[in-house]
């Protein structure tokens, strides 16, 4: 296991202030030399003090050993004057006994002893103090790094969900982008029949007459028009949605970019966090760093943002997903709805072109008949005229046969039997013509009947021939290609 700390030859690099070992004793209170004051080393009046005090602490409190030396000077020039010379040593009075001698002695010793006693007890509880606190760096350094790797096993658990979880975003933005773009395909093909249908609506505009009905072609056709309409309103209502929602996927997917961002980041720092040690390079001091606080977010705080991110894009998965199932329903009833409608206007054409091809053939059929009767007319008031014409004779003779016998003379003018007879012939033969006048008069207005009837019938067969035209060939000739169901529903 790696020793954290330094050696016991480093300097700290904060100065000490206080003294680290308490002042000892240099026995002068306990102890008084008989020898000139000036014998003595003048550094012996000071306390004693660690190399480590005068090393770390301020210069000022180092004493001057000028100025002490001074003072020693002038005391000792003080006691110079008193001073006893051995030449008079037998006048000088004993000051202190043997007892006192071996007392002082006695004293010292076990005043050393209790300053060496007590120095190592300093020692062993400082040895033991500097263990204790290197193990307890090492142990806090150890739940430090412990920490930092929890913390990195969170990050990339959050990490992992984040990638999953984009992963999902991005299949579902490519899926919604997908149907988007068959709805925006299928939208395209609904044109094709949206313009067939109008241009069948326009072409049966073109209908003369009495042909110009609002039949069950016209009405099937608007309500086709109005069912493509319908589908393509609907179809742009969720068009708009769908891109909605594809802003909606794409700034959850930033969200989670970003926040995966942040992870790998953070990761990479907390990872060279984790494999920091003592011996490692880069390490520094960073005074103060500790009371700094730049944190933003708490643990529970952190996670939650993760979390709420997470949900959030979920929850736009969802409506996501639930979007395009009711896009593909839509787009399936959609090209159901306007199969179904294109199907019942073809069965309407068909059915209207029945009826008017039937109703063609029966105005030809009565058409050729009038025709027909147009030429008997003919016939018969060419007859009548004929018949008229052979009357004109006979009339003839018989009124110059009563002309001629009118210039009979006197008594010869007799009313006979040839005079009653001719009379009677020339009654008759006016009676005749004047029937055979009526009768042509009838067959001309029969004939001028006949006639209108045949321009009637034949201006009702054009337009009977204008409307199968314009149903037959106009407008089922552009209801042949209509788009597959496939096509419909968005795929090529």
């Amino acid at each position: 296991m790696e020793l954290m700390g330094s050696t016991l030859t480093a300097e700290y690099t904060r100065p000490k202030t206080s003294q680290f070992f308490p002042a000892i004793s240099n026995m002068v209170s306990s102890y008084r030399s008989n020898q000139p004051l000036l014998a003595m080393n003048p550094s012996a009046n000071q306390p004693w003090r660690t190399n480590a005090y005068y090393r770390t602490g301020s210069t000022a409190a180092i004493p001057s050993l000028s100025s002490i030396q001074r003072e020693n000077l002038g005391f000792d020039l003080v006691r110079a004057k008193t001073m006893f010379y051995p030449s008079n040593r037998s006048a000088m009075i004993t000051r202190y006994t043997p007892d006192d001698w071996y007392k002082s002695n006695q004293s010292n010793y076990r005043e050393s002893e209790s300053s060496r006693n007590s120095a190592e007890r300093l020692r062993r509880d400082t040895i033991r103090l500097m263990q204790d606190k290197e193990q307890l760096t090492r142990r806090t350094q150890e739940t430090t790094s412990k920490n930092i790797g929890e913390r990195l096993n969170d990050i990339s658990f959050w990490r992992s969900e984040l990638n999953h979880e984009i992963d999902n975003m991005v299949s579902e933005i490519m899926a919604l982008t997908e149907v988007k773009r068959r709805l925006e395909r299928a939208m395209q093909e609904t044109e094709g029949p949206l313009q067939v249908s109008q241009e069948c609506l326009y072409h049966r505009e073109k209908r003369m007459s009495i042909d110009l009905v609002h039949d069950n072609v016209e009405k099937d056709l608007i309500r086709e028009v109005e069912t493509i309409k319908s589908c393509q309103e609907r179809m742009r209502r969720h068009l708009d949605k769908a891109i909605a929602q594809l802003a909606s996927n794409r700034a959850a997917q930033h969200e989670l970019e970003r926040d995966l961002s942040d992870k790998v980041t953070a990761q990479r720092i907390d990872n060279r966090c984790h494999h920091l040690r003592n011996a490692s390079d880069g390490i520094n001091y960073y005074r103060g760093i500790e009371r700094l606080d730049p944190s933003l977010s708490l643990p529970d705080s952190w996670s939650k943002f993760t979390d709420d991110n997470i949900l959030h894009s979920q929850s736009e998965r969802a409506a996501s997903h639930k979007l395009r199932d009711v896009i593909e329903i839509l787009l399936n009833a959609t090209s159901n709805e306007m199969w179904k409608h294109f199907n019942t206007v073809n069965v309407a054409f068909t059915n209207r072109m029945s009826e008017t091809a039937d109703a063609k053939n029966s105005l030809q059929t009565h058409l050729a008949k009038t025709l027909q009767e147009i030429f008997q007319t003919e016939m018969l008031i060419e007859s009548l005229k004929k018949a008229l014409r052979d009357k004109e004779c006979p009339l003839k003779v018989a009124q110059t046969r009563l002309d001629e016998r009118t210039r009979r003379p006197n008594v010869e003018l007799c009313r006979d039997n040839p005079h009653h007879r001719l009379v009677g012939e020339v009654r008759e033969i006016e009676d005749t013509i004047h029937k055979l006048r009526e009768r042509l008069m009838e067959a001309e207005n029969t004939l001028q009947k006949l006639v209108k009837t045949k321009a009637a019938l034949e201006h009702d067969l054009s337009i009977k021939a204008n409307s199968l035209f314009l149903d037959q060939e106009k407008c089922m000739g552009i209801r042949k290609s209509f788009p597959s169901t496939p096509r419909l529903v968005g795929y090529t």
